[in-house]
C-alpha cells in the first residue's frame, strides 16, 4: 500500500533522504526511528507530496505522489504531531468540514459513530476542541480516518507530549485501524510504544535506513540496544 522505491531527497550539498527502499502492506505498522534529521519527516513529506524527490518514487497503493498527488492523497490521513483544528468549532463540526473537504459523503449519525469509535463520547464530540486536550485532538484525526476508511495513516510523533494513559489509549486506535487492513507508517521517538504498537521496526540514520527488524522478534532492551549502537556509531 506504500511503497518508497530509491527515494532521495537533497538540499544543497545535505541528503536528507538517500535511496529509500520501503513497503508497508495492508494491516502493518511500520514505526519509523531515528534522531531528529535522520529522515522521519521527509520521507512522511515525500509520501504526501508536500515534497518532491530528486529521484525514485514514493506510491501509495501503486500511485505515484509527485506524478498525481490529488489522486494519492485521496488515500491517505495525515496526523501530525500537533493537528490543526478549529478551536471554536466541535469536534464533530471539525470532522464534518474536514470530511467534507476530502469528499466523504457521511450522515450525521455516522460521523458521530466515526468520533466514538475514535475515543470521544458523543457530549465530547459536541464540545467546542478549544477545550480538548492533545489526546482528544489526535483522537478526531483518527475520526477522519474511520470516516474517509483510510487506506493509508501517515503519523509524525503523534504521540509526543502525551501522558502515559492517552498514548496508550492513541496505540489501542491505531491497532484498530491496522484491523481496519490501513497500511501506517508512524515516525516516532519513542521506543516503547514502536515496540508495542509496530509490526516492523525502522531506524533511519542520516537519510538511510540502517536497521530494519520485526517487533515481535526483538525485545524492548535489545531495541534500545540497537537503536543507541546506530545512533552513537
Amino acid at each position: 500500500m506504500l511503497e518508497a522505491r530509491g527515494l532521495t531527497k537533497t538540499y544543497g550539498s545535505n541528503t536528507a533522504l538517500d535511496q529509500l527502499n520501503l513497503t508497508i502492506g495492508p494491516g502493518e505498522v511500520y514505526c519509523l526511528l531515528g534522531a531528529n534529521g535522520a529522515g522521519k519527516t521527509t520521507t512522511i513529506n515525500l509520501f504526501l507530496s508536500f515534497i518532491t524527490p530528486d529521484s525514485g518514487s514514493a506510491l501509495v497503493n501503486g500511485i505515484e505522489s509527485a506524478a498525481k498527488p490529488d489522486e494519492a492523497r485521496k488515500l491517505i490521513t495525515y496526523i501530525p504531531e500537533n493537528l490543526s483544528l478549529y478551536p471554536t468549532l466541535t469536534g464533530f463540526e471539525n470532522l464534518q468540514y474536514f470530511s467534507g473537504l476530502a469528499g466523504v459523503k457521511a450522515s450525521a449519525d455516522e460521523l458521530t459513530q466515526a468520533l466514538v469509535q475514535a475515543g470521544l463520547t458523543a457530549d465530547e464530540a459536541l464540545r467546542p476542541v478549544g477545550g480538548y486536550s492533545k489526546g482528544m485532538r489526535q483522537k478526531v484525526g483518527i475520526a477522519m480516518a474511520i470516516a474517509r476508511d483510510t487506506r493509508a495513516l501517515l503519523l509524525d510523533e503523534p504521540t509526543s507530549g502525551l501522558d502515559p494513559s492517552a498514548s496508550n489509549e492513541f496505540a489501542e486506535l491505531l491497532s484498530a485501524m491496522s484491523a481496519r487492513g490501513a497500511a501506517i507508517l508512524m515516525a516516532t521517538h519513542d521506543l516503547f510504544r514502536a515496540k508495542e504498537t509496530g509490526t516492523r521496526i525502522g531506524i533511519m540514520k542520516k537519510g538511510r535506513l540502517a536497521d530494519e527488524m520485526s517487533s515481535a522478534e526483538i525485545s524492548h532492551s535489545d531495541l534500545e540496544s540497537v537503536y543507541l549502537k546506530h545512533i552513537r556509531g
